[in-house]
């Protein structure tokens, strides 16, 4: 077979895999003799590691080493980033790839110095995630980068999200099948992609199903404290009160849920309440514990991971692949089980 001409710098595994026709894993195994590999595989990897001055010194710098990924992450609490990780590595740790975590903490100059820096150190490939939603600006390199949770702007680069959409409307055809007919949508910041796609594909799911909204979408922050505010707000100036309230997250509806059982309102009984992302730590602790959609987070990671890995053979996707989500029923719309 046709051998790619060498590349510019030090040879990596990526570039032998990509040069001989098999997945950095394969390549990996060949070159440090492991797995279970055909004679044949593992004599043309050699030989491919051979012409392109792939050294023994450059495979003894980590022996066990087959891909080097960061995960370049602006959500500093952790919160979104933590379980896309532990998705990424559950996907890289079948090819024994090792994940670096770099805080940018939202702060453009400290996340180009990583980016550098990760150049420098011949990273092969970056996932890029943070705690919003909104689509940012691209990142310029010649790393492939996979972007997770939050989209790139550009639509050539490779995104893996969440369909909030999708979310919504498990929420509301739940609602709908437990005989809820009177809603109501409490979300976060008005400017907040999250909370305008959610909003939206509340309005739309609920015009389909028959249903209607005793108030429109109120928006304001991911906080407890707003969604005791939003309760009042609905119970003093709604149009009647609503039977069910879908939240924009979990903190939301934790407040709300305290508000109305401190008016006097049951749960579910007179108003059942979901809320967004399954939080466990809020969810579980909510009284009653909240029914709410989980947003597969993890899932969400393995797929970036498993795309960065096509891109660093040289076969990337580009675009914006979407997680289906999955609504956890619990006694804020179930009552006592």
């Amino acid at each position: 077979m046709a051998v790619k001409s060498a590349p510019q710098g030090p040879v990596r595994v990526v570039d032998v895999a990509a040069a001989a026709g098999v997945s950095p894993a394969t390549a990996s195994k060949a070159l440090n003799n492991t797995g279970q590999l055909s004679e044949s595989t593992r004599r043309r990897v050699r030989e491919v590691a051979e012409r392109l001055g792939f050294t023994e010194r450059e495979r003894e710098r980590d022996p066990s080493r087959t891909v080097t990924v960061a995960l370049l992450t602006g959500d500093s609490v952790g919160r979104f980033s933590l379980p896309i990780l532990l998705g990424a590595e559950n996907a890289l740790s079948l090819g024994q790839i090792m994940v670096l975590l770099c805080d940018t903490r939202d702060d453009p100059v400290r996340e180009q110095y990583y980016l550098e820096r990760l150049r420098e150190q011949h990273v092969d490939g970056v996932i890029v995630t943070g705690g919003l939603t909104d689509p940012r600006r691209p990142l310029r390199t010649d790393v492939p980068i996979v972007y997770a949770h939050a989209p790139s702007q550009d639509p050539h680069d490779t995104s893996v999200v969440s369909d909030d959409a999708a979310g919504v409307a498990l929420v509301v055809d739940h609602l709908a099948n437990l005989g809820r007919r009177r809603l109501a949508h409490i979300t976060g910041p008005v400017d907040q992609r999250s909370a305008q796609v959610r909003a939206e594909a509340m309005l739309a799911r609920v015009g389909e199903s028959g249903l209607s909204l005793v108030h429109e979408p109120l928006y304001g922050a991911w906080s407890e404290a707003w969604g005791r505010a939003a309760v009042d707000i609905l119970l003093d100036h709604g149009d009647g009160a609503p039977d069910a309230i879908a939240c924009g997250n979990d903190q939301i509806a934790r407040g709300a849920s305290e508000r109305f059982r401190e008016r006097g309102v049951g749960i579910p009984d007179d108003v059942a309440i979901t809320g967004f992302d399954d939080w466990d730590v809020i969810v579980e602790g909510a009284r009653p514990p909240l029914t709410t959609v989980n947003r597969r987070l993890g899932e969400i990671g393995r797929r970036a991971a498993e795309l960065l890995l096509d891109a660093i053979g040289g076969a990337p996707r580009p675009g914006i692949e979407r997680v289906q989500p999955e609504l956890v029923t619990r006694g804020s719309t179930l009552g006592v089980l």
